[in-house]
This record gives C-alpha cells, structure tokens and sequence, in this order.
C-alpha cells in the first residue's frame, strides 16, 4: 500500500501542488524513458556481486554507486533503484533491503517514529551515516525516515516558507560530519584490495567519484525549484542550509579517526586533511563546520590515488555497525545587506553608539539606535549591525555633509526597494527630536564596505572648535596659527581613553587652520582645523599635559582650552550626493 504527499505553494499568485509518491512500484510507473534509461545505464556500471557484497557490510545502495564512479541524478530514491536492480542480484534479503533503503516495514515515511520500535528501525548506512538514506534525527531527537528525496525536499520547502524569506534563487549547503570522508577511505581502500584485479573495477572505478554532499545536493535541488519556484544558483544571497552531525563517535571508531590522522602524518610529514574543519560540538553532538570542501576534495580524487594501508592499524575494516542516523538542522537564511549613507548628528547629548555604564544609559538617545533601530523593521531581519567611518565624542555634533555609515543587515526576509529605502530616509528624518538626520540612504553591496574602510584609513576631517586662551588673542597669534601647513605632530595615547587603549606614540598631520574672531570677545575664538584621520583634537588644543606635540597651547605660548568641538566635514568619496 502506498501514500503520497501533497504540499500546495504559490506561483506568481497561482497555486501549485507537488505530489511525491514514496512507493518503489509507484516510481516505476511514472519515472520517464529518460529516467529509466539513465538509471539503467547506473546499473550496468556496477558488478552485481560488489553490489551485493557493499550490501552485506552495511553499505547503502548510494554510496555503492558513488563508489562505482557513477554520476548524474540517480541518488534521490533508493527504493528505485533497488527495484531496477532485482533483476541483476536477485532477490535482496530483509536486512539488505532495510540496509540500503533506510527503512524498515511499510511505515509513514514523514512520520517520526519512537525509539522503542526497535524493529521497525532502519539499518544504517557504515559510510554516509543515513544521509544518503534520507534518515535522520530532527532538531526534537525523533528518528524521521523518508523514503526519497522529493519527501526530504518537500519538508525542507515547508520549512523555507514557514520563515517567510523573499528570493529569487537560492543555494543549497551541506555540511557533513568528517567521518563519513573517513569511512569512505576505508571502503575505497577495501574495494581497492579485493576487487583490483577486476576489469569493472579498473574501467569504471578509476574515475572521479562524486561525494556524498555533492550526492545529496543533486538529489535535492531539482525537486526544490519545483516546490519553490526559482531556480538554484551558487551565487544567491539566499542559503538553505542542512547541516548533519554525528553523535559522538564510539571509542571505535573515534580510535580509527585518531590512528588515521597518527599515519597521514607520519606518511607525509604534514597535517591532516581535515586540519582546516573547524569541529564544534553542540548538545553532545559532534560535526563539521561550514565547510567540508577540503575533506570532499579528498573523496573525489581518482582510486589510484589510494595509498595501501590495507595492512597497518590505521584502518580496520569492515566498519563498526552504525546504529544511529546523524542530526539534522535546518537553517534557511539571506547573507547579510547593507545599506549606506551619511548621518548627520545635531546634539551634544547623543553617542555613536548604545552606550551601557553599569546598567545606567549615558546620553539621551544613540545615532545606532536612530538609524537601525528604524532600518531593521522594514527588512525584516533578525538584528543588525552599525558600522561608521570613525566616531565623534557624545558631546561632539556631526555637521556638514555627515559621516558615512553602513547598517549591516542579518537575515533580512525582505530586500527593499529604492522606494522603500527613500520612506525609511524620510522616516528617520521626521523624528520630532531632531537628533539625527540621515542622506543619500542606499542599498549597496560589499564594494561599499569596501570603499567605506579605505576611506576611513585615508580620509580628512574638518573640525570647528570653540577654543579659550588665559590672554588676549593678538594679530600674530592669528598669523602664527594660518602659517602652519601640513605640521605633523606626535601624539601619545589621551590619559582620558588610556583605560581603554594601548599606550603608543602616533604620529599625525594638521593640514591647515585658521582662527575666526568673536565679536566682543578677546580670549574666546573659533578654530577651523583640517587634519589626518585619527587626530585627537581636544588634546591638539590643550597638549594633554605635555602628551600631544606641538599643541595649539604650546605654539601660541600660553594655556588653551577647548570648550565645545564639532565636525564638519568628513573627506571620503562615498555616499556623497549624487
């Protein structure tokens, strides 16, 4: 008896349903000529006696077509290619039939099953540890056994829409435990000893092998542009990722592993393949990071590259009986967007960034809180990210053109559009307090992030600065101070950011200033500056105890304080108007 599974998801406001029949009969009758043709064609690669020896030792139907060197989109449903292969090897025992399928009786295959039905509970794969079974544990430890993969796909959609991305494409990640490249080898090596001699073996098995992520991914990516309605692309900023993990390897087979990094060293003096895996462990359950490409890379080159160990310790054959599947999490996401521009910071009571001392907020508001606070709601991501060329002081305006800045946008389900991201412009700056004013708001892509940091290393700034002396400022005073161009100084670390920063000697520029009188004032007067990126200005005025020299103190002959300082202008070529 079979059952089928329907998923209904819109198309361009047209509503479309995947059927995915689970039964091997079923497949037969609506797989095409091609289909059948290619699948036979599979079959006609592999020696049926290997077959049924791989079968014997626990080893999916899969991996023995993997291992054969076969290619193409054969891996998504095991059960058919069992049938097809009854002619060749005869009739399959129970235990083989559940060996390779992945699934035991005739159960509901989307439905996660106890623990306790011992019987009913598959027999899994030595190498691929149930990935290629389409058997796994899901993210609540229920066993879930699917007979295909169209049933995996269909679950893996649900999901995607559930999170309610918008995309155009997509790209599908597989991470993989490291073991499996480890079993393999194992196999490969055994397959190479006993069936070497063989024609089959010499003819077919020479040839490059696909891995068991790749396997997967080719198995899944046509039925998910089906039930999604976009097509697959490498480089989309939208990932659907499946990441499996192993349980923590037993004493075995944790043993294997270790002897076998022990002899890759001792053979070739170098580390081991899966020296650039970073491994995490969660939950007690171990696995691989992000990538695995190194460890695949290994898997898919050429047999003959096998080295014969076949009769040290390094590797024990046949492999210890797998009687758990790995994990499987599911993540669907979009990389991360930026939108840039330049912010403009009128109060002297509002920092750059959140500001927390024990507990106690200090100023009245944050420009990152302003501008993401407003930006992230609209795109509907998860949290985000600000990022300016430089900070001012919270008491320090930020006038002028402003200051560039990105918001870096994690997970954004929503990608806005030029109309959206002039509303959010208009938004921000028709807040009642006026605190802070936002232009030139854009999305742009990491060029952006990169124009953005080369500039900061390279960019001027421009300050006004309201400067006291403890005399009266003179005619020469003024000369002496325009006269100065491109006057480098020597900065030691600020005593009022020491706590905070390494105690260096930084060696800056002051590019130009001048001095603006204030009518009905002698001692007080304005000092416009333009200097290198990086100057601390407050201690260019007052010397900070002798740490900053020249300072404009020491260069006028007498005591200078600053009392209030703003920039106003950020030389940078990017987010200017256009």
């Amino acid at each position: 008896m079979h059952h089928e599974t329907e998923v209904a998801h819109a198309s361009n406001g047209h509503e479309a349903v995947a059927k995915v029949c689970s039964a091997p009969e079923d497949r037969l009758m609506i797989a095409g000529e091609d289909d059948m043709r290619v699948l036979n064609d599979a079959v006609s690669k592999v020696s049926p006696h290997a077959v049924k020896d791989l079968l014997s030792l626990g080893i999916c139907i899969g991996c023995i077509f993997r291992l054969s060197g076969v290619h193409g989109h054969i891996f998504s449903c095991p059960s058919l290619l069992l049938s097809i292969l009854h002619p060749v090897i005869g009739e399959p025992t129970d235990s083989s039939t559940h060996r390779y399928t992945g699934i035991g009786g005739n159960e509901d295959s989307g439905a996660a099953h106890s623990s306790q039905e011992s019987e009913c509970e598959p027999v899994i794969c030595s190498i691929c540890l149930g990935v290629l079974q389409f058997t796994y544990f899901d993210d609540k430890k229920m066993l879930v056994k699917k007979d295909s993969a169209d049933e995996l796909a269909v679950s893996i959609a649900n999901l995607v829409k559930k999170e309610g991305h918008e995309f155009d494409n997509f790209s599908l990640e597989v991470s993989i435990p490291p073991v499996i490249t480890e079993n393999e080898h194992v196999v490969l090596l055994y397959m190479k000893k006993k069936y070497g001699s063989e024609l089959w073996f010499q003819e077919k098995f020479l040839s490059e092998r696909i891995s068991a992520k790749d396997a997967l991914k080719l198995s899944l990516c046509n039925p998910l542009e089906k039930l999604l309605d976009v097509k697959s692309s490498g480089s989309s900023t939208f990932r659907i990722r499946l990441t499996y993990a192993q349980a923590r390897a037993s004493g075995k087979n944790q043993n294997i592993t270790e002897r076998s990094q022990g002899c890759k060293r001792r053979r070739t003096g170098t580390e081991n393949i899966f020296s650039t895996v970073h491994g995490s462990v969660v939950d007690g359950i171990e696995c691989s990071d992000i990538s695995t490409s190194e460890a695949d890379a290994g898997i898919r080159k050429p047999s003959d590259g096998l080295q014969d160990n076949e009769n040290s310790d390094c590797f024990k054959f046949p492999l210890e009986k797998v009687n758990q599947p790995c994990h499987l999490a599911f993540l669907c996401y979009r990389t991360h967007i930026y939108i840039g521009g330049r912010y403009l910071k009128y109060s002297r009571n509002v920092s750059q960034t959140r500001w927390i001392i024990d507990d106690e907020r200090m100023g009245e508001a944050s420009v990152e809180e302003i501008i993401g606070g407003n930006i992230l709601p609209m795109c509907l991501g998860d949290n985000y990210k600000f990022h300016a060329a430089g900070r001012e002081d919270i008491n320090v305006r930020m006038l002028g053109s402003g200051r560039p800045f990105l918001v870096e946008i994690q997970n954004s389900r929503h990608v806005p559009s030029e109309a959206l991201i002039k509303e959010i412009e208009v938004k921000i700056n028709k807040l009642e307090n006026k605190l802070v004013r936002v232009k030139n708001l854009k999305l742009v892509d990491s060029h952006g992030w990169s124009l953005m940091q080369e500039g900061e290393e390279e960019k001027q700034k421009q300050y006004a600065a309201l400067v006291w002396i403890d005399r009266p400022l003179k005619d020469e005073d003024m000369q002496a101070i325009s006269s100065l161009k491109d006057k480098k100084i020597l900065q030691r670390t600020p005593i009022r950011v020491l706590h905070r920063r390494s105690p260096l000697e930084r060696e800056k520029i002051i590019h130009w200033m001048k001095i603006e009188k204030i009518a009905g004032s002698s001692q007080y007067f304005l000092l416009h500056l333009c200097t290198q990126a990086g100057t601390y200005i407050k201690e260019f005025v007052h010397g900070d105890l002798g740490r900053t020299h020249p300072s404009v103190g020491s260069i006028l002959g007498c005591r200078a304080e600053i009392l209030q300082l703003d920039v106003t202008e950020v030389k940078m070529d990017c987010f200017l108007d256009e």
